[in-house]
């Protein structure tokens, strides 16, 4: 270290008696364009570093790293053991128990037929436990992105034109797994994060009422139903039909085992060690219920059934994906917003696991996986499939080690479409009904809704505004005023950025926010201002004119007071981590209005890249290098040394 940088640390207290040393702001060397702009690229897209492991190594292990990287399942099978296996046996088990009547229902909510649930949880859990980086995910259909994709195809085709409503389903699911591996390949997974987690928040609750209201159907036993989304048609759609259209059997069958499925929930959270009660429950309600029809033929009487499951293993699909004509488009519109969807709910999942078993989750290899399994589910009769909250928690629970859990459940949904379909004849729409409804339930997260409104008020109003946008209006608008708000208050904390006055805390010469320390006291004379932003085109004005108001108003209190008034202005400029042209003119006019007001402008502690664009700008000059201070307590000691020294 420069005998400067070593004086640099000196104070008051190295210089008894006279002037304290006062640092020189200094200026970073200038650095290689090339290089500056290949570290902003690094930074921005690489910033995990993720060719590390490749430094050093011979091509044949280059090679094999570069499998690893592509196939996660061979970094962790050389270390597979019988122990874990047992563990994600167990895991693979519960899960399936639980994903096979969900499968059947989540299907329903896409229109689909429900053979066409059970083949989501075969293919793509299988490509995901190769390429996947999760342990713990449990992959499948979900019951909001399968909402989600029902109501967006059903307003571009009807259902019950089937072939053409399953070739689109198809295209939307490629078109969601392409944009999966799009951002995954690309490096672009911090895309995702402008959907932000109270938008997310209220839009699951939202999407979880209307899951649930809309089960009422197969509940009670209703024939005709809106195919609409909102609360109100649905609701409508409930009470006209209650005197003619209700099924009294079927309403005593699906209330006898809601109550079942939701204290066998109750049961699981209350006490970890029985997880797999409420994980077997809808299995057990799907055997009772079916076997109770087919020995008292109540579908005679009117109890809707699900009459009949294709059985085998999926049939490929590919020549029924379009690739050209007028459904591309439609179905790409359809597969980026459900993908985005699938993917933000798969990575939070992958994200909480990872964090509670303490290992490392790569976001961007997540959603190449995530979009590969859909690519080739596409290709094999599936629609699009996610992560899993409710089976991810119980694979967790039941003691899971790998995703070989998930290769487990896709055998038991094997052999359950090659041997076990045809029994499913004679269950009720109403038991689907149940299931959805006790497995949505946990989506409607009130904690986290009050936790967000005690953190942060604006992030509520988000969290609301993508709720009631659901329920009231629809999920595809309630999905773009979720990102709409999000946007927002993104654009809301750029283009108006917190500014503090700052003053100095007793006995040291530590200068901070003046409402947050009431006891700070202002320095007679001087006004300190910190900007708490990068200064850009978007918010250059503001700070400009909110520097001035600031000044106008401490005028005004100290001409009140028969004060002296302001001579020195200074900004405090340690959270400023960049500046643009547009901010650089901002202080060039701060500086002329303050020289017409015979007030001195200075500026503390600038970071590297600004110190560098103000020397470049010649804006250094003109407010002069005496005036660029290292801290606030140098500028306050060069302007106003009798405050200083009595610190």
């Amino acid at each position: 270290m420069k005998d400067t940088d070593i004086k640099s640390g000196s104070s008051s207290n190295r210089h008894s008696g006279r002037a304290p040393y006062i640092h020189k702001v200094g200026k970073p060397p200038k650095e290689n364009l090339l290089k500056e702009i290949s570290a902003t690229v690094k930074e921005t897209f690489f910033s995990d570093d993720p060719l590390r492991s490749f430094k050093d190594q011979p091509k044949s292990k280059k090679f094999f790293l570069g499998l690893q990287a592509i196939f996660p399942i061979l970094s962790w099978a050389k270390d597979y053991s019988l122990t874990k296996f047992k563990g994600d046996l167990i895991a693979g088990l519960t899960i399936a128990s639980l994903c096979i009547p969900q499968d059947i229902g989540y299907a329903k909510l896409a229109y689909l037929p429900p053979q066409y649930g059970l083949y989501t949880s075969f293919v793509p859990p299988l490509v995901y436990a190769f390429m996947g980086s999760s342990r713990d995910i449990a992959i499948g259909p979900v019951a909001v992105v399968s909402l989600l994709l029902g109501d967006l195809l059903q307003a571009e085709i009807d259902p019950k034109n089937a072939v053409a409503y399953r070739r689109l389903a198809f295209t939307a699911t490629f078109f969601a797994g392409f944009t999966q591996f799009t951002l995954g390949f690309f490096r672009l997974g911090f895309l995702v994060d402008f959907l932000s987690h109270a938008a997310i928040v209220g839009f699951m609750g939202g999407a979880a009422i209307i899951i649930a209201l809309q089960q009422f159907k197969g509940l009670f036993g209703i024939k005709e139903f809106t195919k609409k989304t909102d609360i109100v048609s649905v609701l409508r759609s409930v009470f006209t039909t209650a005197h003619h259209g209700w099924n009294w059997q079927t309403i005593v069958i699906g209330v006898s085992f809601l109550t079942f499925l939701l204290l066998a929930k109750y049961i699981g959270k209350r006490n970890k060690k029985y997880f797999w009660v409420p994980a077997i429950a809808p299995m057990i309600s799907v055997v009772v219920s079916t076997f109770c029809v087919f020995i008292t033929h109540a579908n005679k009487d009117g109890v809707a059934i699900v009459n009949h499951i294709n059985k085998g293993i999926n049939p490929p699909s590919l020549d029924e994906i379009h690739f050209t004509g007028e459904y591309v488009v439609k179905g790409f519109r359809i597969g980026v917003v459900a993908g985005i969807i699938a993917l933000t709910e798969a990575i939070a999942i992958g994200r909480t696991f990872a964090a509670m078993k303490d290992y490392q989750l790569d976001g961007n290899k997540e959603m190449a996986a995530l979009g590969t399994m859909n690519i080739v589910g596409s290709m094999t009769s599936c629609y699009v499939a996610t992560g899993s909250f409710s089976r991810s928690a119980v694979n967790y629970m039941a003691g899971c080690h790998t995703a070989v859990s998930n290769i487990v459940m896709s055998i038991v949904v094997l052999l359950t479409l090659e041997l076990i379909t045809p029994l499913f004849k004679y269950t009720p729409n109403a038991i689907l009904a149940s299931i959805i409804i006790a497995a949505v339930v946990s989506l409607i997260d009130v904690n986290a809704a009050l936790l967000i409104w005690k953190i942060d008020k604006f992030d509520f109003l988000a969290c609301l505004g993508a709720f009631f946008g659901v329920v009231f209006i629809g999920v595809e608008m309630g999905l773009l005023i979720a990102v709409g708000l999000s946007f927002f208050k993104i654009l809301l904390q750029v283009t108006r950025p917190r500014t503090a006055i700052l003053g100095k805390l007793p006995r040291t010469t530590v200068y901070r926010n003046v409402q947050q320390y009431p006891d700070a006291t202002k320095i007679p004379g001087v006004l300190i201002v910190r900007v708490d932003s990068a200064i850009y085109f978007s918010n250059a004005n503001y700070i400009k004119e909110r520097i001035l108001r600031w000044l106008t108003e401490e005028e005004e209190k100290l001409k009140e007071n028969n004060l002296p008034t302001i001579q020195h202005l200074i900004v405090e400029m340690s959270p400023v981590t960049d500046i643009d042209t547009s901010g650089i003119h901002a202080l060039e006019e701060l500086f002329r209005t303050l020289q017409k007001r015979d007030i001195q402008l200075a500026l503390a502690n600038p970071g590297p890249i600004l110190i560098d664009k103000l020397h470049e700008s010649k804006f250094a000059d003109v407010v002069g290098e005496s005036n660029i201070f290292l801290t606030v307590a140098d500028a306050v000691h060069t302007f106003s040394p009798r405050i200083s020294d009595e610190a």
